[in-house]
């Protein structure tokens, strides 16, 4: 008998106004509302929110969709994406690389190994250009240190293998690459020439 009287003198000394308060769990605000919480939250989950939800469905069913059928369809990509390495030649046929390995150097993952020797008239070209896909982590330095454009990274992106030796490109393999891709290569380098 005594703790109910005690607990009837507790529940007096807490104030009948905040009885009457709702808290927003959105805002964390107390506001004075004469109704129940429960007619409160009856009121924003069935009409304010409902219809918000529902108008935002209405809107995006109208939309075209955002996903694409990926192997059928494929989105532009950057000029500036990085993936697969190519060797560019000149239009004549020559190769550009001078060989003056600076892409070797510069190269974090050191992933590129170039071997060279001099010709008859003089010049210097590669007789080994061997880049390890495996260690490379595509950051486009070797791209940006080459004086004459001569390795690039492509528009490739679809070189999954099932072998790790797949994913050692040599000079041959290259080249071949940039005869593939030199019409888009050449097109990405010269929109992005204000930025070399």
């Amino acid at each position: 008998m005594a703790q109910g009287l005690a607990l009837k003198e507790k529940e007096r000394t807490i104030p009948p106004s905040i009885y009457n308060r709702f808290v927003d769990p959105y805002t964390q605000e107390v506001r004075n509302y004469k109704g129940s919480a429960l007619d409160k939250a009856a009121e924003i989950l069935l009409l304010t929110e409902l219809f918000r939800g529902m108008w935002l469905v209405l809107e995006n069913f109208f939309k075209p969709p955002y996903t694409i059928l990926y192997p059928y369809e494929k989105q532009p990509l950057s000029p500036r994406f990085r993936g697969e390495h190519a060797l560019r030649r000149y239009p004549s046929g020559e190769e550009r690389c001078i060989a003056c390995k600076l892409c070797e150097a510069v190269c974090p993952a050191q992933a590129i190994t170039i071997e060279a020797e001099n010709r008859p008239d003089g010049s210097r070209r590669t007789t080994r250009y061997d880049i390890d896909w495996t260690k490379c982590i595509f950051c486009g330095f070797c791209q940006e240190a080459c004086p004459v454009d001569a390795i690039v990274e492509g528009p490739n992106f679809e070189y999954a293998t099932e072998t790790h030796e797949e994913l050692l490109a040599n000079k041959e393999k290259l080249l071949a690459n940039g005869d593939k891709w030199e019409v888009v290569l050449a097109n990405n380098i010269r929109s992005e020439h204000v930025y070399r």
